[in-house]
């Protein structure tokens, strides 16, 4: 029986393996064969050379006389590169205190996936959306193990949440089959008018900012807009954020913001750093508790007088008076509901990841507007276009419908995206797309803001232009080059409730106040946060006394 002896990679990195080739009928059948035995992610990358020459035909392979080397995208197979550690630190110096810039300038020097070292954990990191599919599809070479103390999320790890939880932990299917529905567009479409309130209920503060003729930390309201969002979307109370300017964060908002600031601060130092008894470890363990004990007074004090009766998981979506009201009264098809040990925890998750993410994209939003001249004015046009007046209440489907401010939000995410660390972990040793080769364990990041301005699928990537979106070239970009909400089973499943959050607070704050950049230094993000958020800038929000005339 003819065999053909194959290798893969050099040096350490060398493997080889005989196989018999009779049975084998075609090129792409030998591939889909290569790519088991050598843990080839994508076998259609795969191609076949002898010393010189590439290899494209099966007579061709079995006419060599010597062994096949495997390539992937042409490409030998090695480890990734990276700056040298230093000792202990590792590379922490080459990353931090701007880790996003840093990531393009060491994507710039050593390629698509980079290694890096930061007080003795080891991530790699990607700004290639042929790698990051590979990487977020959930399956045989990727999962994700915040379980692993290597995971950005350890110090949040939960195993009871689906955000938090490790892929294969039994709690998983139970949260991932009722949590979705609850946010559905469908679902999300009867929180519209509870979402418009809460950010009415700010006029009351940027109108009298503006009396005084005050600027404020963008940040700091909109961390309270999104809070008091969404608590009220998801535990169906009222925080009173803005009942005036100096109203502070609902303790437990404010706990949920210090909980994932010392979260992430801990995870950037050694692994032994998390077991200290003092210091940011210890506040860390005592604000967890606080936290998950105030969203449990939460849940408690949203439970009606009166029990509502149990409904099928779709029709509770569209019924509930808000998440935790479906959590407790949704059942599948047999009849069974979320187990109350997983509804607490999901709860808080819910809560912390529907919130944080929105108020630094809310304030993101806020900076483009003062930052690109001209989007604010063409926003402001098309509200008026739409029918936009003083008290309007948007639904829905004019929210969505309205085509600038669908690419203006899009094109601030794709510029200022605050999510940063979707991590999945290798389950095996695996070879990725460009003949990268990655260990079992290793952590990999797809860098979603060097993604969005990859050179390679985006023109003119590091330029505002909303208008990009209507471009053939970004309609048929690589569906992976623009990833805000990440992809996959553990994408996240509460971008339309994001989306609906951002574009109603656009569509209110926009037609009634004018913003106008306050900020009396560059704007700088903060680099030991969950998400990227603003730390400086500051903004005036100038009522408005006239508007432009509806166009035809």
């Amino acid at each position: 029986m003819f065999q053909q002896q194959f290798t893969i990679g050099h040096g350490p990195f060398e493997r080889c393996h005989t196989l018999s080739l009779p049975s084998i009928k075609s090129m792409q059948e030998l591939k889909a064969g290569i790519a088991k035995v050598f843990s080839v992610s994508d076998c259609d990358s795969i191609c076949f050379y002898n010393r010189r020459d590439v290899l494209t035909s099966l007579d061709d392979i079995k006419r060599c006389d010597a062994p096949v080397q495997i390539r992937v995208n042409g490409e030998i197979v090695r480890e990734p590169s990276g700056p040298e550690p230093l000792p202990y630190v590792g590379n922490r110096y080459e990353l931090y205190p701007d880790p996003l810039g840093n990531y393009d300038r060491l994507f710039d020097r050593y390629g698509p996936v980079i290694k890096t070292v930061n007080m003795g954990t080891t991530i790699y990191l990607t700004n290639d959306p042929d790698v990051s599919r590979e990487v977020l599809r959930e399956g045989q070479f990727f999962t994700k193990t915040t379980s692993d103390p290597s995971h950005p999320l350890y110090y949040m790890r939960n195993n009871e949440a689906l955000f938090t939880c490790d892929s294969d932990a039994p709690a998983f299917k139970l949260a991932h089959k009722f949590i979705p529905p609850s946010l559905t567009p469908k679902a999300v479409r009867h929180y519209t008018p509870i979402v418009q309130t809460c950010v009415d209920r700010s006029f009351k503060v940027f109108d009298e900012l503006d009396d005084k003729e005050l600027a404020f930390n963008v940040y700091q309201y909109t961390f309270k807009m999104a809070g008091e969002i969404i608590w009220k979307v998801i535990l169906g109370m009222d925080l009173g954020h803005f009942d005036s300017i100096d109203s502070k964060p609902h303790e437990t908002i404010r706990l949920l913001g210090e909980y994932l600031s010392l979260m992430k601060k801990t995870s950037l130092r050694g692994s032994w750093y998390g077991y200290l008894p003092f210091g940011t470890p210890k506040r860390l363990r005592l604000v967890r508790q606080l936290l998950w004990d105030g969203v449990a007074r939460g849940i408690e004090e949203s439970m009606p007088a009166e029990t509502s009766p149990d409904l099928p998981m779709k029709d509770a979506a569209l019924n509930a008076t808000c998440v935790a009201d479906y959590l407790r009264r949704a059942t599948d098809d047999n009849g069974e509901k979320l187990p109350e040990d997983i509804m607490l925890s999901n709860c808080v998750i819910l809560v912390g990841a529907g919130f944080v993410t929105t108020s630094s994209l809310l304030a993101w939003l806020i900076y483009a507007l003062v930052k690109y001249p001209g989007n604010q004015e063409r926003l402001l046009q098309e509200l008026v276009d739409h029918g936009a007046e003083a008290g309007k209440e948007w639904s829905y489907d004019k929210l969505t419908e309205m085509p600038f401010l669908d690419k203006f939000v899009k094109e601030t995410q794709r510029m200022h995206n605050p999510s940063f660390q979707t991590a999945r972990n290798a389950t095996e040793d695996v070879v990725l797309p460009g003949g990268y080769f990655l260990p079992k364990g290793a952590v990999v990041i797809p860098t979603f803001p060097s993604i969005h301005k990859n050179a390679a699928h985006w023109d003119n990537p590091t330029r505002f232009d909303p208008d990009r979106w209507e471009t053939e070239a970004v309609k048929g970009r690589h569906k992976m080059a623009y990833t805000p909400f990440a992809a996959g089973t553990r994408g996240c499943v509460g971008y339309n409730l994001a989306l609906l959050e951002v574009k109603s607070a656009m569509a209110k704050l926009v037609y009634r106040y004018h913003f106008e950049d306050a900020s009396t230094e560059a704007v700088v993000y903060d680099p030991e946060f969950i998400v990227v958020r603003p730390l400086n800038f500051y903004a005036r929000a100038v009522k408005r006394t006239k508007w432009p005339q509806k166009q035809a």
